[in-house]
């Protein structure tokens, strides 16, 4: 089951980052087989995850922007029992390592902003084990080829991101996907 969640994203070189309504509509028409949620809160969660999966997609919910969650491993036991979520990314350690034991798929969203965030990178996999990581922002190819190359799991290069320029040259440096919002590039 693992495997096909890395095909889908293999099989995804741009996955869409869905941020309002609108986005949502627009992406489950798009190739890509993984979306990302960026919004909705505890009453609509469900049916947002519902509309993806009912789009033969795999959904990953953003759970640190799910309005009503706290900041909690229950937060995730909410998402495991009351949606169809395959997996949530957080930049939150505790709550990635509690997806791994609920055998929901984990991307940890790390913000290089400075070398500090950089070489804190390795501590933090170590810490919560996710399935994937995504680096933002996406923008800086040297920084995401040497993080692909210290990380022994795959890398989305998200944050950015304005054009097929910007994809191909994340591709280029080793990132597995890219994720974006910008619904012009979720048809390319």
């Amino acid at each position: 089951m693992k495997q096909s969640f890395f095909d889908a994203i293999e099989n995804s070189p741009v996955i869409a980052a869905a941020k309002d309504e609108a986005g949502l509509s627009r992406c489950l028409s798009c190739e890509s087989q993984v979306i990302f949620l960026l919004f909705g809160d505890i009453c609509s969660i469900g049916d947002l995850v519902l509309r993806v999966k009912d789009a033969g997609k795999t959904a990953l919910v953003h759970i640190d922007l799910v309005q009503g969650l706290s900041a909690k491993e229950i937060a995730v036991d909410f998402i495991q029992k009351f949606t169809r979520a395959d997996g949530i990314i957080s930049t939150k350690p505790a709550l990635i390592k509690r997806a791994r034991q609920l055998g929901l798929y984990s991307v940890m969203r790390f913000f290089v902003i400075d070398s500090l965030a950089f070489s804190s990178i390795q501590k933090q996999l170590q810490l919560a084990k996710p399935d994937m990581i995504e680096v933002l922002p996406a923008l800086m190819p040297k920084v995401i080829s040497r993080i692909c190359t210290m990380v022994s799991v795959p890398v989305i290069a998200g944050g950015l991101i304005s054009d097929k320029e910007d994809i191909l040259s994340m591709l280029s440096a080793g990132a597995i996907s890219v994720s974006t919002t910008s619904q012009e590039l979720w048809f390319l």
